[in-house]
């Protein structure tokens, strides 16, 4: 029987090139391999002999719309990118472990998936550029604003925080009535996918079990490594308890997108990360401002 969201995917990729955006895959490092969705305009036919494509440097200011948990780079930003290469030139990346992105590293933590993606975004020309980050990718967002603060010159996060913690973790899965982050973000039933999507989405879609099941099967791939993500996820005490580590200095402009009926992170948290995030950057400005003033 044939999949309906695997039948699907030829379409949306149609969509994608469409909109000015092309597959491209990267290796990062032996073993380790991301793919992306690069504009175009920087892809040159490749020379006579050569079996492989010429990149060249982005021509528009660069968005990088990096991804959560539940799906793919173009499946989750699909109904943004049409509208976004009008006036930049945009990137979507599949994480590792999404769409095709594998490694051979043990290492899941996400400062590995902000390392290989912008070593990726180096490799396709890409010196400066504003991420976009939903969910767990909004977590690899902070990351990568953190390890290379030169590269970003803005960021934008929507239901996503800095850092995940034991307490944070357990009073989420405890609310919404989870035993495990397996449990909510792994689902292994269509009742299990039922349940995410009503957490996940405010407005309430029907559609037939049929295409729940099918979207279980294409989608929710990669099973043992993605469990391990999570769980790679959560500071241990010692980090939890190091506000100096946790909680870094951003230069760069951050914006927070927030739905005031988010059912995992209440808005709470991000008006908490908002108080956090500028009073730490003006804590770690004063002795600039005092060296200036002397």
């Amino acid at each position: 029987m044939v999949n309906l969201v695997a039948a699907q995917r030829p379409l949306l990729h149609g969509l994608m090139k469409m909109a000015g955006v092309r597959p491209y895959s990267v290796e990062i490092q032996p073993g380790t391999v991301m793919n992306f969705w690069v504009p175009k305009e920087t892809i040159e036919k490749p020379k006579k002999g050569e079996k492989v494509a010429a990149l060249g440097k982005p021509s528009k200011p660069v968005v990088v719309l990096v991804h959560g948990f539940a799906g793919e780079g173009i499946v989750t930003w699909q109904f943004q990118v049409g509208a976004l290469t009008k006036k930049y030139s945009v990137y979507i990346p599949d994480l590792l472990f999404f769409g095709g992105s594998i490694t051979d590293s043990a290492d899941r933590t996400p400062s590995f998936q902000a390392e290989c993606l912008v070593k990726g975004l180096e490799k396709l020309g890409v010196e400066k550029c504003t991420v976009v980050g939903f969910s767990y990718g909004g977590i690899v967002a902070f990351k990568i604003a953190e390890m290379y603060p030169n590269l970003l010159e803005a960021m934008v996060v929507s239901g996503s925080i800095m850092n995940m913690t034991d307490s944070i973790r357990g009073e989420a899965l405890n609310r919404l009535g989870f035993s495990s982050s397996s449990e909510l973000l792994l689902p292994t039933s269509v009742k299990g996918l039922k349940a995410l999507l009503s957490v996940a989405a405010y407005k309430k879609l029907w559609f037939p079990d049929r295409l729940h099941k099918d979207f279980l099967e294409v989608m929710f791939t990669n099973r043992k490594e993605r469990a391990e993500l999570l769980e790679a996820l959560v500071l241990n005490r010692d980090e939890a308890g190091n506000k100096d580590s946790s909680i870094p200095c951003f230069p760069q402009r951050i914006h927070l997108l927030w739905g005031e009926n988010d059912e995992v992170f209440k808005q709470e948290l991000a008006l908490n990360m908002k108080e956090y995030v500028f009073l730490y950057m003006y804590i770690n400005e004063i002795p600039n401002f005092i060296d200036r003033n002397q």
